[in-house]
């Protein structure tokens, strides 16, 4: 009954001329049972492609929505998505819109997505073809190598005539005598630092880094610090200490690895450098940098966990010594070394090998004087070393960064403190064994600021204590604590230099620790 009112007002509305065009249509709204509706508008055909199928529609446009009327944009269709999506608009009869037809035109982009396929099937075969004439050619090569090596052996043997079976082309192999391959596995690091380097100190060639750095098996953590962590490597047999940075942490890597590889820096007191590589865990990539291993750890392990005798005590301070003056040093030549300034000098810097040699390692920070130019190679970041171990003018911002002697200047300080770390473990009697402390223990706590250092050792001058009876007994004790505080003066031109220092130990280690050293 509701229907027959529609359609009884529908008829109406059309007899006044307000709506005058049946139209077949789809959609929900608007529409009779006999799926039709009355416009007086347009009567509207669309087609679109949906997830790989195609949907039509067919609809009543009222006037009001034809804009603009004389080119309506509901009956236009447009360049950008005519592959996917066509309308079409008719008014001239009665449901029009089912004489409608719409069909999508080809897609370039389909068609050239099918061409590629087509081409990639086509190689697909051929790279098949390829491998199977491969293999039948590996085959039959393996089969031929099996048949003349049995066929040597049987004419060996005396089952077969040399003058009948023995083919012509067979004669017996020699060749200038070459290092079979288990030889080469038992190659050490040492090996390959002697056969490789020119001496310049710039490690293992390019290639044959890379070559050690995939070869080593990572074993326990030994260390951990700013940078990542240092564990322990095995290759070839040989032992390695393997830096790992985060990838996060690039150019410390890079800095430290292109310091290692100044030219003539290999030293017996300088952390040997071997590689450098980048590797991929599966979820970051680890920056690898490949250096010798040091057995007893850092100088602040080993004095943590042992005491020293007076003459190791002082063979320990003139490694480092030696270590520090080779850095400074600038050496002239073709393939000459600049002069280097370590920057962050302290006992975890310092690493101590199973024979008891002291190296110095991390060269992070380090920072390179160019002497023909007079201009300084900084480090990209800006950390200014430890806080413990600063200099003075360090400390209150006084020190001037264009001139190179001033980080100079600032190692020398930083080498006092270690000094007096190395000689307050030493055990002078049986009785005595004093427990390891870093200097200025007893003033700052274990992680001091910035502003308490300052105020310790710029506003309140103090410096590590040298108790009486040091100065009072008999060497080392005398000639290092004399050292020692001429290397913390507050004025860093009156410091002494590494040089300076290095012969003045080698001189007291060659009086056997028990006659005065004259004054440095």
């Amino acid at each position: 009954m509701f229907s027959w009112k529609i359609c009884g007002i529908l008829l109406c509305l059309n007899l006044v001329g307000v709506w005058s065009l049946v139209c077949k249509c789809t959609d929900n709204y608007g529409c009779n049972d006999q799926h039709e509706c009355v416009t007086d508008g347009v009567c509207r055909y669309w087609i679109k492609k949906h997830n790989g199928k195609v949907i039509n529609r067919y609809q009543c446009i009222p006037k009001d929505k034809l804009f603009p009327p004389q080119r309506p944009f509901a009956c236009e269709n447009s360049k950008a998505v005519e592959y996917r999506y066509l309308q079409q608009c008719c008014k001239n009869a009665d449901l029009c819109n089912l004489n409608i037809t719409l069909s999508f035109p080809e897609d370039p982009k389909s068609l050239e997505i099918e061409k590629n396929k087509n081409d990639v099937n086509e190689k697909k075969t051929i790279y098949l073809v390829i491998t199977v004439l491969a293999c039948i050619v590996v085959i039959l090569a393996t089969g031929c190598c099996v048949y003349i090596v049995r066929l040597s052996r049987a004419s060996v043997s005396g089952h077969m005539s040399r003058d009948s079976r023995v083919l012509c082309c067979w004669s017996e192999y020699s060749e200038v005598e070459s290092k079979p391959c288990d030889e080469m596995s038992t190659t050490t690091i040492q090996d390959l630092m002697t056969m490789t380097c020119s001496g310049s100190g710039s490690g293992l060639p390019l290639l044959l880094q890379r070559t050690v750095a995939r070869q080593v098996v990572l074993k326990e953590c030994i260390g951990k610090g700013r940078f990542g962590e240092v564990r322990r490597g095995l290759w070839r047999g040989s032992h390695v200490a393997v830096k790992i940075f985060s990838s996060l942490d690039e150019k410390s890597w890079v800095r430290e690895v292109e310091v290692y590889q100044t030219s003539m820096l290999r030293h017996d007191n300088i952390l040997g450098f071997i590689a450098a590589d980048n590797k991929d865990d599966g979820t970051c990539t680890q920056l690898w940098l490949i250096t010798h291993y040091m057995e007893s750890g850092s100088l602040y392990d080993y004095l943590t966990l042992n005491t020293v005798s007076p003459a190791q005590g002082l063979k320990i301070c003139l490694d480092i010594a030696t270590g520090l003056t080779h850095l400074h040093l600038e050496i002239q030549g073709t393939q000459g070394k600049p002069a280097i300034a370590h920057r962050d000098l302290k006992s975890k810097n310092i690493l101590v090998s199973g024979d008891g040699t002291c190296v110095i390692g991390d060269l992070g920070l380090a920072v390179r004087h160019n002497s023909t130019s007079n201009s300084l190679d900084m480090p990209f970041n800006c950390k200014v070393g430890t806080k413990r171990y600063l200099a003075p003018e360090v400390l209150d911002g006084s020190i001037n960064e264009t001139d190179f002697e001033s980080f100079k200047q600032g190692d020398i300080y930083a080498l006092g403190l270690v000094m007096w770390e190395v000689v307050y473990r030493i055990q002078s009697s049986p009785s005595i064994s004093p427990s390891y402390q870093p200097p200025y223990w007893d003033v700052v706590g274990v992680d001091p600021s910035l502003d308490e250092m300052r105020k310790v050792v710029c506003l309140d001058q103090q410096r590590p204590e040298l108790p009486s009876e040091w100065q009072r007994s008999r060497e080392p004790y005398s000639s290092l604590s004399r050292i020692m505080s001429e290397c913390w003066y507050s004025d860093p031109s009156a410091r002494l230099t590494a040089l300076r220092i290095k012969k003045t130990l080698q001189k007291l280690s060659a009086t056997g620790v028990s006659q005065n050293v004259e004054h440095v």
